[in-house]
């Protein structure tokens, strides 16, 4: 296993971070805590969760996932051993995560409330690092960003500024409830604007951005790279497979027994125009080459300089192995050569 430093801190992550949301709904407690017990063995150190999962959100299985590794660490008494993220949610509509049933939003009392939950459900003293899961203010994360909407990001009167976050999760970090403060499905603009804070007001300083990166959406290196590289924020990249799409299980319209897509229809992010054809140039490329289409789309993710950590996500155990093991494909220049053409003909079809 590879190591990274996280942000400007003295953790160091494993390239490799263990992806939880199923756990709760696709995956029983059992499973989750054999998925981390082969995490841990294999060198992982990184579980990346959240208040939201499991997925698809819905209030009866809500903190599940926190509640699976919470057990976990009760049974196997390694919380020491583990660097662990959870993140609260941002602005959005569902009403079921706060005890007065208000519409989740990144406000001091929200933010107070989220911890003490997910600190529960964890079974823990601190969170290491604590992640905003989508910006309080609006904006059109997670959608195409070439179609532009000067709606999209009108300020509502009750956005919580970014200073007044700030504010809120020092309380929290000084309280020793959160080690660190991380981003997530944020822009270049956001990051920026948290970056100053810390800087002009001495506020927590953000150490990451999660957001999503693989070979159908290379978006974050238009702009946030730079900010990753030059601001020491690095991307810890979620759906790396295109929530398993670049595996090919979904070509042709298959429908897979048990995956993602079939059980919840989730995947439009990975079925709008060219998204197929950009899966069918990369998987043949991989053949190609001898590789497993997972591990060589894992292993792009793996190698890039931005990146401090690669959530992986797996149902199964024989797919966790897979992924994991991707640490160990190493990319010739020649691979990732053919991969570059192939990206300068079919873009960003999943963004």
């Amino acid at each position: 296993m590879d190591y990274r430093r996280l942000g400007r801190t003295d953790l160091k992550v494993s390239v490799i971070c263990l992806g939880t949301m199923t756990w709760g709904e696709q995956n029983t407690e059992a499973e989750g805590h054999a998925q981390m017990d082969y995490a841990v063995e294999q060198g992982v150190n990184f579980f990346d969760t959240a208040e939201l999962y499991s997925i698809p959100p819905k209030p009866e299985t809500q903190g599940s996932t926190e509640r699976i590794i919470g057990s976990w660490f009760k049974a196997r008494g390694k919380r020491d051993k583990i660097i662990l993220a959870s993140k609260i949610c941002g602005r959005g509509g569902n009403s079921w995560f706060r005890d007065d049933q208000s519409p989740t939003r990144v406000t001091r009392k929200q933010i107070m409330e989220a911890v003490d939950k997910s600190l529960a459900r964890l079974q823990t003293d601190y969170i290491d690092l604590y992640q905003i899961h989508f910006p309080e203010r609006p904006m059109p994360w997670g959608s195409n960003p070439t179609r532009f909407s000067h709606a999209a990001y009108e300020k509502p009167a009750d956005e919580t500024s970014i200073p007044e976050q700030l504010d809120a999760f020092a309380e929290v970090v000084k309280a020793g409830k959160i080690r660190h403060l991380g981003l997530s499905n944020e822009s270049a603009w956001g990051t920026m604007r948290f970056v100053a804070d810390s800087e002009v007001r001495g506020t927590p300083r953000v150490q990451s951005i999660q957001n999503a990166y693989s070979l159908l959406n290379r978006t974050f290196e238009t702009a946030l790279a730079e900010v990753a590289i030059r601001e020491d924020v690095g991307l810890l990249a979620y759906s790396p497979l295109a929530q398993g799409y670049l595996t090919g299980k979904y070509l042709d319209g298959a429908r897979p027994a048990g995956a993602r897509t079939t059980l919840f229809n989730r995947g439009q992010r990975y079925e709008g125009a060219g998204a197929e054809d950009a899966i069918k140039r990369y998987i043949a490329l991989a053949r190609e080459a001898g590789l497993d289409p997972a591990q060589m789309a894992l292993a792009f993710v793996n190698s890039r300089d931005f990146v401090t950590a690669n959530i992986i996500g797996a149902t199964s155990m024989e797919q966790l192995r897979t992924d994991i093991a991707s640490i160990d494909v190493k990319l010739t220049p020649e691979i990732e050569a053919k991969i570059d053409a192939i990206h300068q003909l079919v873009g960003n079809p999943c963004p």
